[in-house]
């Protein structure tokens, strides 16, 4: 487990650095664009590559590979799973090519359908820009998940880092430094997004090849090829489920006023900032370990590991949907409110923030509930459940969206994710006794009495500086920190199960990031 706190904490840091790069892309894009028809256009072509992305890079293909590459590796060494690797980058390659290729010429073509408003033929243009990124991000998942199963976590933790990094270079040129007109800071966006894709694909191959990979084209179906083809196929289906969900609510939000898609995206991004952190780095790390209990029929252990991964996401979680929600508004307007970012534009976005953070725990789970589900080669019940997520969630939107706009959408989403948290964990206590809920009753139960004593005293605290000059720094400067240091301090009064495991890895994660 030390080991696993020592990975953890490695992806947790790089991945804050990632996710405060991200903030500073998102200030820029927000204080040059705004939330206006342009940036609404631009997040709105972005979310079909990453809808692909997600689906055949970091979702089916990954869950499928990693447990098959650790068989690979555990029967046949390194030769053997550099070659499965070379046949599953071949056969990514020719896919996300031919998807690219097809995209491209369609979206291009966009002005043939007449009647339509100017804004929709923006999003075509751009989705033809952007669609490239599709296959550069499709790779960079393979390789990452290749260098996770032979233990090396720094590379693919850098990945997003090269995005960032393109991007707000790209909106610092042409905004900042040339004062380019909205259309020209769009078209540099793209340019930034494809070149910073090119290095997440780059890197973690160049590290591959120094391991002793050598590349190779090979469209070979070995048994393991078809064993991960055979896996992906549920899979598949599944996450373009979600994905399909994400897609089309935000497809809603750009259909019902100018800014309201732009204010929904970065308010997600924002409430994905502390799971990114944590959630996802550990369940980054604790995957492997799943897959390879389970390729190893020690179920006690793949049990263990589960739990100690869904405390450690709790822990981390829960006080911080809730810190977001009581400071939604002086963390939306600290972080954003300058340039093109209005007042009004804070009074939209901080309640949609708070909506978000209800659901974040919930969503922080489900990604390692999901894992566990693969790491047992059982990819047909998470579809079960992300098709009940999907009705749940497209139903409530579209009756939603109408009544409360955007903040309809995001209850609708709150509430599907809800219900397929739910769902994940009943099923994985019913497919194997060891992966119950059970002490962790316990466990939530002194998370969320720790919760409510530093939510009354980050409420309290704001009540007294609401209104004075400064308030907002002081709520993100002074009242983020003491909030964390009762919540800490009401843990070890409760003696919480996992406390050294987490003051372990917090540990970790400021020296990494000092």
């Amino acid at each position: 487990m030390s080991k696993s706190l020592k990975n953890i904490s490695l992806v947790a840091a790089f991945t804050s650095a990632s996710r405060v790069l991200g903030l500073l892309r998102d200030q820029l894009a927000l204080g040059i664009l705004g939330a206006s028809g342009i940036n609404d256009a631009f997040v709105t072509a972005f979310n079909l590559p990453n809808l692909f992305r997600r689906l055949l890079g970091e979702g089916a293909l990954t869950a499928a590979f990693v447990p098959t590459l650790q068989h690979e590796l555990k029967d046949h060494g390194r030769d053997g799973a550099f070659a499965l690797l070379s046949q599953v980058v071949s056969w990514l390659a020719v896919v996300t090519s031919t998807l690219v290729a097809v995209a491209m010429l369609v979206f291009s073509q966009s002005r043939l359908l007449n009647g339509h408003e100017a804004k929709w033929y923006l999003v075509a243009d751009l989705t033809a820009i952007l669609f490239p990124y599709l296959a550069f991000v499709c790779l960079a998942a393979a390789f990452g998940a290749a260098l996770n199963v032979l233990g090396r976590f720094t590379e693919p933790a850098l990945s997003p880092i090269w995005l960032n990094l393109c991007m707000i270079g790209s909106l610092a040129g042409a905004g900042l430094l040339w004062h380019a007109g909205e259309s020209s800071v769009a078209a540099w966006l793209c340019g930034g997004v494809l070149l910073g894709g090119f290095f997440q694909m780059i890197v973690p191959a160049v590290v591959l090849v120094r391991l002793g990979w050598r590349p190779r084209f090979d469209l070979g179906r070995s048994t393991r090829v078809r064993e991960i083809a055979a896996l992906m196929a549920p899979g598949l289906f599944g996450t373009a489920i979600y994905q399909i969900n994400v897609y089309v609510s935000r497809l809603f939000a750009f259909s019902i006023q100018e800014g309201e898609a732009s204010l929904l995206f970065y308010a997600n991004r924002l409430m994905e900032l502390p799971i990114g952190v944590f959630a996802i780095a550990v369940s980054t790390v604790v995957y492997p370990l799943l897959a390879r209990h389970a390729a190893e029929r020690n179920h006690a252990a793949l049990a263990t590991d589960y739990r100690r991964g869904v405390r450690l996401i709790l822990l981390l979680n829960v006080p911080a949907a809730v810190g977001l929600a009581v400071l939604s508004t002086p963390i939306v307007r600290l972080l954003y409110e300058r340039g093109k970012f209005t007042a009004a534009d804070t009074a939209t976005m901080a309640p949609l923030l708070l909506l978000f953070a209800l659901g974040m725990p919930f969503f922080a789970v489900t990604s390692l509930m999901t894992r566990a589900f693969y790491a047992m080669k059982d990819a047909v019940t998470p579809v079960k459940i992300a098709a009940l997520s999907f009705v749940v969630n497209i139903g409530l939107g579209w009756w939603l969206k109408d009544v409360w706009g955007a903040r309809g959408l995001v209850v609708a989403s709150t509430v599907a994710v809800v219900v397929q948290a739910v769902a994940l964990q009943h099923q994985l206590g019913v497919s194997l006794p060891g992966m119950v809920f059970g002490d962790l009753w316990g466990t939530l139960g002194k998370i969320l009495l720790a919760t409510f004593v530093m939510a009354a005293a980050v409420v309290g605290g704001w009540r007294l500086v609401a209104g004075i000059y400064g308030a907002d720094v002081i709520a993100v400067a002074v009242l983020i920190p003491l909030g964390v240091a009762i919540y800490a301090g009401a843990l070890w009064l409760l003696r919480i199960e996992g406390r050294e495991e987490l003051g372990a890895l917090v540990a970790r994660v400021r020296r990494r990031a000092g």
